[in-house]
């Protein structure tokens, strides 16, 4: 997220300390305490609503951000709102419809919103024209437009139409609910997050190719929100031939049985790398009713009559490749040319060492089970040739450990090298 620390007059109100430095925080509160501008207990609140409504959209609004919006007029809420879908309304209008629903005028009510309200023309109108139109007192918004062409210019239509505004109200919660549009709006590449379930010793499978299952039920299921989460899900070709997997959102009925979602539900596009064209046409990838989101991508010296059969079946995307493996810059750059914010990398240990070693990934999931499996031969979360030298090592941060049943999540961000 592109967020300016400038103090000039003309700019929105912040949360920042006399000394222009972000105030200290209230470890047991949670809430900034320094100053006359810092937010209130309410302000930190209503934000927090607007971020868990926010959080209704994921996996439904990509290429847009996800957005919760919340209107308050004296010491109640009076309009909820959030962004379900790219094309719908966005959230400050569904908050202001909601509270028309409800009876209640918005005159002089205050706006609290995740993000910069949008100023522009695009699938809808501009969203600073309904909070003017409205009468909206004030705007308290937790995170900037991170799009270098907007950004802040929202903020200024809204200040210049007398409108009282002020952002940085639980701006990591809010930035962090969209870390992957950030990236993509920027970089114009998708956010790429490596995810592995494995052993203490980092083995995700053994010699023989057993993995099923190395981490627990709680685990599992954790995967499937990251699925749904998610723009594309990707692994290698030797994934699909060892374990011929769906790589769909699946969720449990009520009865306990799995249902698959895919086909009206979750559009998660599917995509394998296969330099030389060796998906089996009878893999589920190829053959199931989610077919038409699969994405085989091939190498220039894939045969040509592999190809064409995969072609009738499936997406085929030529790429480039060297020594038998395809260039990720180059996909990277086309997944975010058609609008893939966020790719899940699933594969086996060369894959995910390609992503990661190339400094191609943003952040790793991994899923670790109280578990030594051991051996020279088993296989490992991240093979390739590994590090020549520690100075050429990963480094992670923001670090975060959960527990997960018997098992421990960490989710980390990679230090850009």
């Amino acid at each position: 997220m592109i967020c300016s620390r400038s103090t000039r007059s003309n700019s929105p109100e912040r949360y920042l300390g006399s000394n222009g430095a972000e105030p200290a925080m209230d470890t047991d509160e949670g809430i900034l305490v320094t100053t006359k501008t810092a937010p209130t207990r309410l302000d930190n609140h209503y934000m927090r609503v607007a971020v868990r409504l926010a959080q209704r959209g994921c996996g439904a609004t990509s290429p847009n951000p996800m957005v919760g919006a919340v209107l308050m007029k004296g010491d109640k809420i009076i309009g909820r709102g959030w962004h379900h879908r790219a094309g719908e309304p966005h959230a400050e209008i569904e908050a202001l419809s909601d509270a028309r629903q409800l009876g209640h005028n918005a005159k002089g009510a205050t706006l609290y919103v995740t993000l910069e309200p949008c100023c522009t023309h695009g699938r809808t109108p501009p969203c600073t024209e309904a909070i003017r139109s409205d009468g909206i007192r004030r705007v308290v918004a937790g995170a900037i437009d991170p799009n270098p062409q907007h950004g802040g210019k929202g903020f200024e239509i809204l200040r210049r139409a007398g409108i009282a505004v002020a952002h940085g109200v639980m701006v990591e919660e809010c930035e962090r609910l969209n870390e992957a549009f950030n990236h993509w709006i920027v970089r114009r590449t998708p956010f790429v997050t490596v995810k592995a379930g494995m052993t203490l010793d980092g083995k995700i499978a053994t010699a023989s190719g057993e993995s099923r299952w190395i981490t627990g039920e709680q685990a599992r299921a954790y995967g499937m929100k990251l699925r749904q989460g998610s723009d594309a899900i990707l692994v290698g070709v030797n994934t699909v031939l060892a374990d011929n997997p769906s790589l769909t959102v699946k969720k449990k009925k009520a009865e306990g049985r799995e249902a698959q979602v895919g086909v009206g539900g979750h559009k998660l596009r599917r995509i394998v790398l296969d330099a030389r064209g060796r998906t089996p046409l009878e893999a589920r990838v190829a053959s199931d009713e989610c077919a038409a989101l699969t994405t085989i991508v091939v190498g220039k010296l894939a045969p040509k009559r592999r190809v064409a059969a995969l072609a009738k079946r499936v997406r085929v995307l030529v790429a480039p490749s060297s020594d038998g493996k395809i260039n990720l810059r180059w996909l990277l750059k086309t997944l975010g040319e058609e609008h893939i914010t966020s790719l899940l990398v699933e594969g086996g240990g060369e894959v995910n060492a390609s992503f990661l070693l190339q400094g191609l990934a943003q952040r790793v999931t991994f899923l670790y089970a109280p578990k030594i499996l051991g051996g020279r031969d088993s296989r490992r979360a991240v093979a390739g040739e590994g590090a020549r030298t520690l100075a050429e090592s990963l480094s992670l941060t923001d670090l975060e450990w959960r527990r997960l049943g018997p098992d421990w999540l960490l989710s980390a961000r990679l230090v850009a090298r």
